[in-house]
């Protein structure tokens, strides 16, 4: 066997390995991730602390192992709540689960919503943002966030 021939069948097989790596990249369909409950937790001082009880539901066809959740709230364009866990399990494929994940509201954040809150009038949108991951090794963690708007309530005549 030539050189030549052997580079050929090492480049043909690194190809073959290379097509095939990348299939497991294949598109996937985004998570949906919904809020199903908020349960207090013992806080130290001044914060606030609650557990974040969220469903998991996964679209796609292979299943997902994930050993790690983060969550970030913001209010205004400002941080409220963030949290970890260090929660693992599986969410199977065209399945769901759930996940607690505790979280906390500083002191300062307290205070800079509620000085913002000041200014709001009844009827006012205020925009959020809750961003997150649910971790899973180097190419398996999985991002998503959800955004809308919470109308600051109209008062009770």
């Amino acid at each position: 066997m030539s050189i030549a021939t052997l580079l050929r069948s090492l480049v043909l097989v690194s190809i073959v390995s290379g097509l095939s790596a990348c299939s497991s990249f294949a598109p996937r369909d985004p998570l949906n991730i919904d809020l199903v409950g908020l349960e207090p937790l013992p806080g130290e001082g001044l914060e606030v602390r609650f557990a974040v009880k969220l469903r998991v539901q996964n679209p796609n066809e292979t299943a997902l192992d994930f050993n790690g959740v983060a969550l970030q709230l913001d209010i205004n364009d400002q941080p409220l709540a963030r949290g970890v866990s260090d929660q693992s399990g599986q969410v199977a494929r065209f399945g769901e689960t759930l996940i607690s994940v505790p979280m906390t509201i500083s002191a300062y954040s307290a205070l800079r919503q509620a000085w913002g809150a000041s200014t709001y009038q009844p009827g006012q949108s205020l925009p959020y943002q809750l961003r997150g991951k649910l971790a899973g090794g180097v190419f398996g963690t999985r991002r998503f966030s959800d955004s809308g708007q919470l109308t600051w309530p109209q008062p009770i005549p």
